[in-house]
């Protein structure tokens, strides 16, 4: 009985979470802050609903819609001073734009400084353009009108967009309250930082350090180390504590130096680099020295004298020469730690915030916490391997991580240059060549100059080397546009590419016929789409088939992870392909319309006067929807086969969606 009672609860719930499909996430409110007789913060803030996010002004080319403020009257009656500064807001990396975006959660303050021209002026007016996004909905591109009130008086309160573009007045007080009001507005936003990306950071770091305590320079110096603290200190509690304060003297070493790249830059400035073509190609050049210096070529060491000075005041003694032991470790290894210090720095610079110090810390401690164990068990020194031309073998085995991984630095630019010299299947030779060519190092097959003579490989090398061929043989395929999903962020994406549409697409069409109308285009996955609600029908209609609309846009993150992960999938594709006609909306289409067919919407009051604008309106007047992905399948008459799919990434559930609403057509 009580299952039944839950079992109807939950329908009842879901019934109303069906019917209501119009969000309104986002409300606008203006304030402003007199700092002299002619000079005025503009203050604009949005109150966003939980789970709703909104974009920052700044977004990288081919990313989401960027936050724009425009201000009517600016040059005339009054000068913009500065650009419209924002809050700190949150930066993550996109895995489906691939590139880091800075969005707001909550709440999102804009403020503008202005001067006047006219001092007689007492209202600003403009408007902000911005999208909004959650979990699993985007809302098409909005642009809502802005007042600014200047000149307050005791009863003014701030003005406040409402649904509809109409304004409405807030609560406020005099003129004196509302300066407090806006001063504490302007404050930076709490930044939350994205926690499990500064775990996944030092966790990385870790296993970098860890690499470098498994190569020549490092390694050997821990039996020699802990050997001289057990026989030096006079009980073995003592000689604990001295490699115990060794090693966190390693850890303030390394931590010092990530401190120290971030007071310089600054926690901010770094996070803008990594998005700097220069920044990336310098750190590209950087990466191919450390990795052929790795390989065998040549060195990288510090001045011999650094280490001569530093060995002078570890014989002090006591905590001093202690601390100058571990920094003359520093210096000895920098040979082997060196390259992976820079690379770990690089990618913490990438991400910003006190990101290098975190990255150093996990580093240092991969690196300090074998001291401090063995001194403590000096018993397990009898189990480590003894050195020899394994060691060297972990070095070269880096030299090619690293040669890899300059690539991607080099992609980032041409990238963001839109130069198409580094397109994807250039980058993916660029990488089975790298990784091929260590799958033939780690079989025997090629030696490098450090490398010691010897008659057979060991079971562990045969098994990596076995592994990283198999890695080279997967990357293959997406010569000719295999998605490879392990791999997903790191090459360049799939339209950046010689053949952006894969292999075969172009006998795709010649199979559908000649006469395609004109709106009809090469889709995801070599899909057939179409752009026209009208046009698609009545192909539809023509080849007997249902229609799928599909209400998207160019800037909707769900709906490039709903294409990417869930149409690849081959049983979900072939449906797609063949089983229906599929009508592509973009709600964010910026083409104009013809003027004979622009219009004033009935809904929104507002002039639909762009292709985006037209579907938009017939989202909400037909289905009473407004957030994207949203699917409906369809028969000939423009009716509903099933109930609506939006954003779901299980892929089972929505092939069997489709199969229900095409089922339901061969029925009727």
């Amino acid at each position: 009985m009580v299952k039944k009672h839950l079992f109807f609860l939950l329908l009842f719930f879901s019934f109303f979470a069906l019917q209501a499909q119009i969000f309104d996430p986002v409300k606008w409110e203006t304030s402003v802050n007199k700092i002299s007789d002619n000079e005025y913060d503009l203050t604009l803030k949005a109150q966003l609903e939980s789970n709703w996010h909104l974009y920052a002004q700044k977004i990288p080319d081919n990313g989401p819609i960027p936050t724009t403020i425009s201000f009517e009257g600016a040059g005339k009656d009054f000068e913009l001073i500065g650009e419209t500064q924002e809050g700190e807001g949150h930066e993550a990396y996109d895995e489906v734009f691939e590139m880091d975006i800075k969005f707001f959660e909550e709440e999102a303050v804009f403020v503008q400084k202005v001067r006047l021209i006219n001092s007689d002026i007492t209202l600003i007016k403009g408007s902000v353009e911005f999208m909004v996004c959650d979990d699993k909905n985007c809302l098409p591109p909005t642009s809502e009108q802005i007042l600014f009130q200047l000149k307050l008086s005791p009863q003014t309160s701030p003005i406040i967009s409402d649904k509809n573009n109409n304004t409405v007045s807030g609560m406020a007080g005099s003129e004196d309250k509302e300066e407090n009001k806006v001063k504490k507005e302007i404050k930076p936003q709490n930044t939350k930082k994205d926690k499990s990306s500064l775990w996944q950071l030092f966790f990385l770091s870790f296993i970098a350090g860890f690499a470098a305590l498994l190569t020549p320079c490092v390694f050997p110096m821990i039996p020699m180390t802990v050997s001289f603290f057990t026989k030096q200190s006079k009980n073995r509690a003592m000689g604990i504590r001295n490699a115990i304060i060794y090693g966190i003297s390693i850890i303030v070493l390394y931590v010092g130096l990530g401190t120290i790249i971030t007071a310089i830059f600054g926690a901010d400035s770094l996070n803008a680099l990594s998005t700097n073509v220069w920044f990336n190609i310098i750190f590209f050049v950087l990466l191919v020295v450390f990795a052929i210096s790795f390989l065998g070529a040549f060195e990288i060491t510090l001045p011999s004298s650094w280490g001569t000075k530093v060995d002078s005041q570890a014989d002090r003694g006591g905590f001093v020469g202690i601390f100058f032991m571990a920094l003359a470790l520093a210096i000895v290894s920098f040979s082997c730690t060196g390259p992976i210090v820079g690379t770990a720095l690089v990618a913490a610079a990438a991400q910003g915030g006190i990101a290098p110090v975190i990255s150093m810390f996990g580093f240092s401690l991969a690196i300090a916490l074998p001291f401090a164990l063995f001194a403590a068990f000096p018993g397990w020194l009898n189990s480590l391997p003894k050195s020899g031309g394994w060691l060297n073998t972990v070095k070269v085995v880096l030299g090619f991580l690293e040669l890899a991984l300059a690539f991607k630095f080099l992609s980032n630019a041409d990238l963001v240059l839109q130069a198409h010299w580094l397109e994807r299947e250039v980058f993916l030779a660029i990488w089975i060549a790298i990784f091929g060519a260590l799958a033939l190092y780690l079989l025997g097959k090629i030696k490098l100059p450090h490398d010691s003579d010897q008659n057979h490989i060991s079971v562990g090398r045969l098994s990596f080397g076995l592994v990283v061929l198999a890695f080279t043989i997967y990357m293959v395929p997406g010569l000719w546009g295999a998605p490879l999903k392990l791999i997903s962020g790191f090459p360049p994406p799939m339209q950046y590419s010689e053949s952006p549409n894969g292999i075969g697409t172009g006998s795709i069409v010649t199979e559908l016929g000649d006469d395609l109308p004109k709106s009809a285009h090469i889709g995801p996955h070599g899909i057939i789409a179409f752009l026209d609600y009208e046009e698609g029908l009545a192909f539809a209609k023509k080849v007997n088939k249902p229609a799928m609309i599909d209400f998207t846009g160019h800037a909707c993150v769900n709906c490039r992870k709903m294409e990417e992960k869930v149409w690849s999938d081959p049983e979900v594709l072939n449906v797609l392909k063949n089983d229906l006609v599929l009508i592509s909306l973009y709600v964010d289409d910026k083409r104009e319309l013809p003027e004979d067919e622009q219009y004033e919407s009935d809904i929104t009051n507002k002039r639909i006067e762009t292709i985006g604008n037209k579907w938009s309106e017939f989202q909400i007047k037909k289905y009473a929807a407004n957030a994207q992905p949203y699917y409906v399948l369809i028969d000939h008459n423009g009716e509903n086969l099933n109930e609506y799919s939006a954003y779901n990434p299980d892929i089972d559930e929505y092939l069997a969606w489709l199969n229900e609403g095409i089922g339901n057509f061969k029925s009727n």
